[in-house]
């Protein structure tokens, strides 16, 4: 557990085993900057502050955590004990002065969540809970108390009520065009989110392995005798690098619908960070307070985040984004080489016109237009 023994806001040392404690934590301290880019893209998206004001005084929170207390079973010293004591420890070392109720209910899918308006709830399902051992749960915890540490529990709302409930907000002026451009805005935002959310959670749990294991659990099963982390990381790294253009526009189409990141890619991108120097620095003690959020730029965290995007987009093995930093950096044939990536396109096998070019295409004509 945290450092010492405590008693403070209604947290209790739960004895396990040495852990380092963050006080007056910020979230930026583990925020993925795509996080922050992407909220602050969601915020400007036309008709969102519409849609957040009518829906902020409509959704029936009170009739939500009524239903968890009605038919969920609620973490507490008497109920799920464990979980109890993970949940407190967890807003212990991330300095959470109010720990959020936590509800476990009957789902064989493993999930968990952190929602709410006025003040978040988390809810696991009994599924995760039998899935992950001690360690591997209390990253999940550590998790859903980054979401909440974030605030990130009033968009996931919305987007739950959005997504779930769209009959009862259909009446709304905006159309429905407009409401699905905010949904599909939301789930980009939410899916970012997880990846915050990881990073909180492995500054809770403070052991990868366990993030790696909940992680290949979450999508392979309970057979981690079947698994191998390096194997699981190859993965990731071969969907990022595989394939030409087509692969990755069908990337592009395959998350859209997801509201979490492909698990092999969270996995990938949670070691990255954990290797990094900012985590070396947050367990060091050298972290961003909550007393100089204040202070914070919007335009510097902006900048920041597209700093972050620009140095991806660099480095990434995409083939689309290798494309887009060549055109950044004005590599010329690159008609030619779209032509080529998605030539295979109307065919479903190899591009038809295999050799290059001299020349881009004619102006004004398609690449390789498609029927």
């Amino acid at each position: 557990m945290s450092d010492d023994s405590h008693e403070r806001n209604g947290h209790e040392s739960v004895p396990s085993r040495s852990r380092r404690r963050f006080p007056e934590i910020s979230s930026r301290a583990y925020e993925h900057p795509a996080d922050r880019s992407a909220l602050v893209a969601l915020r400007r998206l036309s008709g969102f502050d519409t849609v957040f004001k009518a829906l902020s005084g409509l959704l029936p929170e009170r009739s939500l955590r009524l239903l968890f207390l009605s038919d969920s079973v609620r973490v507490s010293d008497a109920q799920f004990a464990h979980l109890n004591d993970m949940l407190r420890d967890a807003c212990y070392i991330l300095d959470l002065a109010k720990v959020p109720p936590m509800y476990v209910t009957q789902d064989p899918q493993p999930n968990a969540m952190c929602i709410g308006l006025d003040e978040p709830i988390i809810v696991v399902t009994t599924g995760l809970v039998e899935l992950l051992d001690e360690e591997e749960m209390r990253a999940v915890v550590g998790h859903e108390v980054g979401h909440a540490l974030s605030g990130h529990s009033v968009y996931r709302t919305i987007l739950l009520f959005l997504t779930s409930l769209a009959l009862r907000v259909a009446w709304i002026p905006l159309g429905n065009l407009a409401i699905m451009a905010i949904v599909t805005a939301l789930r980009e935002w939410f899916r970012k989110s997880e990846l915050s959310a990881d990073r909180a959670g492995l500054l809770v749990g403070q052991d990868l392995r366990a993030s790696m294991r909940g992680l290949m659990k979450i999508a392979g099963g309970n057979h981690l005798h079947e698994m191998n982390v390096d194997a699981f990381l190859a993965q990731a790294e071969e969907y990022e690098a595989g394939g030409d253009l087509r692969d990755s526009v069908l990337k592009i189409l395959n998350a859209l619908p997801r509201s979490h990141p492909f698990t092999t890619v969270r996995a990938a991108e949670l070691k990255k960070w954990a290797e990094s120097r900012d985590y070396q620095r947050i367990m060091d003690g050298h972290y961003p307070r909550r007393t100089e959020d204040k202070d914070t730029s919007v335009s510097d965290s902006f900048r920041q985040s597209a700093a972050s995007y620009a140095s991806d987009v660099k480095n990434s093995k995409d083939p689309l984004m290798k494309l887009v930093s060549d055109l950044a950096g004005g590599a010329g044939d690159l008609g030619g080489r779209v032509r080529r990536g998605f030539g295979g396109f109307a065919s479903g096998g190899a591009p038809k016109d295999s050799t290059p070019p001299q020349d881009g295409p004619p102006r004004g004509e398609d690449p390789d237009p498609t029927p």
